[in-house]
């Protein structure tokens, strides 16, 4: 007989051979015992690999395959109803483990066919005790599996009710009366899906379900992972009933039992106040109590009993009904209900006021194992506590506007006293949500606390890792945040101000050489912190915190980096003692908070410009990495800081360019900066431009790439320069040099007259602008006019007095050569007396009036006073 080959792996013939091949090697018979976990799972994952049970057909095939396919199936099935039936406890668990994966895998039509039956056989594992722990905990999963299926085929919604019924009693007795956890486990989780799946199931057995969860959480036997599932299934019980009376008095009942154990373990280390307080938002006078949770009541005597036997559960159990409350705030619910957002707020500001400290009046009623086992406890509360608040900031979103100063105001006083890494993370998670969820109202609210922290934090790294001190530097940040605004603020240059950052702050910091070290995630949470402030706040009332938060974020971007990157493939980084992973991620906070630095709004440029594009080239070259990536993205960004560019709004190409705008362009050969401007308006003085700075590498490197190069120079602009020469050395020269400067700008004069004329109609109109207008305009004047009002001007540099007279002859001798109309003597007359300030010593350029200076002369900013930077108030 010749043996038939497959053409490939995806051959539908191949799929029952292999399914026949599994039960043939794995699934237990009467001479083959059950198999192993391990060889179950492989199994398993045949399975679902190759979708041995799945029936489907992409393309039509022979019948006689899908008959040999379905009855390879069958065959599968029947194995499997029989191990569960089977007496001995490990075949029986094989087979309902089996069981569980055939509901997830099979197609829906062989599932809709066969749940009915394969229900009860698995329903049959759970009522009857049984000893076998490991079957019920398998067949509880395999229910599962099965309900979660039902839930999401919407035709068999009645009848998938119906059943998930059935089962409530059945798990209610293995979460009462059985004692292994695994079997508590698998029956929290059951008891979760049916009230996701089928809520209407348990809407008769509501308050039993309620009962059984809370003594189970109140007992204390559970383990801390059981215990959140039993607070899970807990905070889903209302939506079985789904209305918003059931959904606020179970949060009552919660808040309540709450207050009531704080009163318990609090007792003596808080004031009575505070309980009274809790109590009065959670009942309002005149109202009667909700029932206790659970429906246990207990007498007096027998409550504190039961308080003194379990003194060190009440801390978990608060632990757990708080995480409860959280799941209750962020899980959705069928309708809309009103959150109470006081008692919750009053409850978190109870717990996390409490640091275990004692005043002289509570010292005689609390006892040192009291106070020993609470501050053991503390943090585990204290997080808890910073979940609910997250889970209140997202479940009410922007209800929470009323109450964000109560929020902002808690967050600021518990962060002072916060000092445990883990609690500093969290508050610095929270602060970054209300940022980025409230804006900049939140941002004035909670920018000092973020900053003053912040520094405290990133002192080590700040510090190249030298454990300075950071309390000088800390109190000068907090006075700079609380100055006055009307007082004038000492502008530091920004190397002093980095080398004195870089050095220490002088002789008043203190080094402590025991001082602990900061963990990195606590200081990453404060980069990510830094980072959204900026990006949300950077530019509102920030002038008093600015300067000192973008030379903290080089200084750390800087000293972080120097040692090298860190890479996730090695093991360990020398320079930080840690995981190559963890230097990696905070390497990548730094240049994420140095980049939002560098691109939040201010009102100066960025003043550590270049040394962070220097950074983020370096990192760019670290080939496959997420820090590689980011730099290349934040070049991308930075493009725009690096080649500004104006563009224009409209198209002024068309025929209106005068001699002064060709002048312009020459000036600035790219067009860069005056792209979009009137062609009588000088660049710089419209878009604000400030003369770059001498000491600026990056500016210079920018114009020449390291070189030092000259514009070309063209033969008008020669004749221009040879114009502009002192007037003592002309006049030296006599008459003949006259008349060959005279010679050589003849030509130029024809050639440029009409361009003039045009550039004189538009002078004309910007004088009407006032005094600031008429001297930019004069001043383009000057430097568009002829040859021979280009020597008044050289002139006017010297002798002004002489020049005021020469510039009245060549304007009349202008006008005899009909060179200049009538609006032409107006602007100059205007010049000179604007220009001219007589004092009995002669005309002298007026100050603030505008001096005249050239364009192409590099001396001509000189004449200004230096910016004296000293504290206004020496002498």
């Amino acid at each position: 007989m010749a043996v038939e080959h497959f053409q490939n792996m995806y051959d539908i013939r191949l799929k029952p051979r292999l399914l026949r091949s599994l039960m043939r090697d794995y699934l237990p018979d009467d001479k083959r015992p059950s198999p192993s976990p391990s060889k179950l799972s492989d199994v398993v994952s045949a399975i679902k690999t190759h979708g041995l049970l799945l029936e489907p057909f992409r393309e039509p095939v022979d019948q006689k395959q899908i008959d040999n396919w379905k009855s390879s199936i069958d065959a599968w099935v029947e194995r499997l109803l029989l191990l569960i039936s089977s007496k001995m406890p490990d075949k029986c668990w094989a087979g309902t483990c089996l069981l569980g994966v055939t509901c997830q895998e099979c197609s829906t039509d062989r599932f809709l066919a066969s749940y009915s039956v394969w229900f009860q056989k698995l329903i049959s594992q759970i009522q009857p005790p049984s000893d076998s722990h490991f079957v019920k905990v398998a067949t509880c999963a395999s229910l599962s599996d099965m309900l979660t299926r039902l839930g999401g085929i919407s035709s068999v919604k009645k009848d998938g009710t119906s059943h998930a019924g059935k089962l409530i009693q059945p798990v209610l007795k293995l979460l009462t009366e059985d004692s292994s956890e695994a079997v508590w486990d698998g029956a929290v989780v059951l008891l979760c899906n049916i009230i996701t799946f089928f809520p209407y199931s348990v809407h008769r057995h509501y308050d039993s379900v309620e009962a059984v969860i809370a003594s189970k959480i109140m007992s204390g036997k559970c383990s801390e992972n059981i215990s959140k599932k039993l607070s899970h299934c807990l905070a889903l019980l209302p939506k079985s009933r789904g209305d918003e009376d059931s959904w606020s008095l179970m949060m009552q009942k919660i808040l309540i039992s709450i207050n009531v154990h704080l009163n318990d373990a609090f007792q003596g280390l808080e004031e009575e106040t505070k309980c009274n307080e809790a109590k009065k938002c959670l009942v309002p006078p005149g109202k009667e109590p909700p029932p206790p949770l659970g429906g246990q009541t207990m007498s007096g005597e027998a409550s504190d009993q039961a308080i003194k036997r379990s003194e060190k559960l009440i801390i978990p159990r608060v632990s757990m009904l708080v995480l409860c409350c959280s799941t209750m705030l962020t899980n959705p619910y069928p309708v809309q209900v009103t959150v109470p957002v006081r008692p919750l707020l009053a409850l978190v500001s109870r717990v996390l006021s409490l640091d275990g400290s004692l005043s002289k009046a509570l010292l005689s009623f609390v006892t040192v194992m009291q106070q020993e086992y609470i501050c053991s406890e503390l943090p585990v509360l204290h997080s808890h506590s910073l979940d609910l608040l997250v889970a209140i900031i997202k479940g009410v979103r922007s209800q929470l506007l009323p109450h964000a100063a109560d929020v902002g105001r808690l967050l600021t006083e518990y962060f002072r006293r916060c000092a445990h890494p883990s609690l500093r993370i969290k508050v610095y998670s929270i602060m970054q949500m209300l940022l980025t969820s409230m804006g900049v109202g939140m941002a004035l609210c909670l920018a000092q606390e973020v900053i003053n922290n912040a520094f405290v934090d990133l002192d080590s790294v700040s510090h190249g890792h030298e454990s300075a001190s950071s309390k000088v530097r800390v109190k000068a940040t907090t006075e700079s945040l609380q100055q006055p605004r009307h007082r004038k603020r000492k502008h530091i240059t920004a190397a002093g101000s980095l080398e004195e950052h870089q050095n220490g702050i002088g002789s008043e910091g203190e080094v402590h050489e025991n001082k602990p070290k900061v963990p990195t995630s606590v200081q990453i949470a404060a980069l990510q912190a830094l980072e959204v402030l900026l990006t949300v706040g950077g530019a509102l009332r920030s002038e008093f915190w600015r300067a000192n938060v973008d030379l903290l974020l080089i200084t750390v971007a800087t000293n972080a980096c120097n040692g090298g990157w860190a890479n996730e493939a090695k093991g360990t980084f020398d320079r930080s003692h840690e995981p190559a992973s963890t230097w990696a991620d905070f390497q990548l906070a730094a240049l994420h908070a140095l980049l939002a630095s560098l691109l939040s709004p201010s009102h100066v440029r960025p003043p550590y410009l270049s040394q962070g594009l220097e950074l983020f080239r370096r990192g760019k070259q670290e080939t496959g990495t997420k820090l590689a990536e980011f730099c290349a993205h934040a070049i991308l960004v930075l493009e725009v800081l690096i080649h500004p560019r104006a563009l224009p709004l409209g198209d002024f190409t068309s025929g209106s360019h005068d001699a002064f705008a060709e002048r312009v362009n020459w000036r600035f050969p790219e067009n860069t900066f005056s792209a979009g401007l009137k062609p009588n308006q000088f660049p710089g003085v419209i878009m604000g431009l400030d003369e770059p700075d001498p000491d600026d590498d990056l500016y210079n490197s920018w114009l020449s790439n390291g070189e030092e190069t000259e514009a070309p120079v063209s033969v008008q602009d020669k004749q221009l320069e040879s114009a502009v020469e002192p007037c003592e050395k002309r006049q030296t020269n006599g008459d003949s040099q006259a008349e060959k400067i005279s010679s050589e700008h003849s030509a130029g004069d024809q050639a440029l007259e009409e361009g003039n004329r045009r550039s004189m109609d538009d002078a004309d109109v910007e004088m009407e602008r006032g005094s600031d207008g008429i001297m930019v305009q004069s001043e383009q004047l000057l430097v568009s006019m002829s040859s021979g009002y280009v020597e008044t001007l050289d002139k006017s540099l010297l002798d002004p007095t002489q020049c005021a007279r020469d510039e009245v002859e060549t304007s009349k001798s202008a006008l005899d050569g009909n060179t200049f109309d009538a609006s032409t003597i107006a602007s100059l007359s205007s010049k000179i007396s604007l220009d001219s300030d007589m004092d009995g010593k002669g005309a002298t350029p007026a100050a603030g009036k505008g001096p005249v200076f050239d364009l192409n002369s590099d001396s001509s900013m000189d004449s200004f006073p230096d910016i004296v930077d000293a504290d206004p108030d020496s002498d």
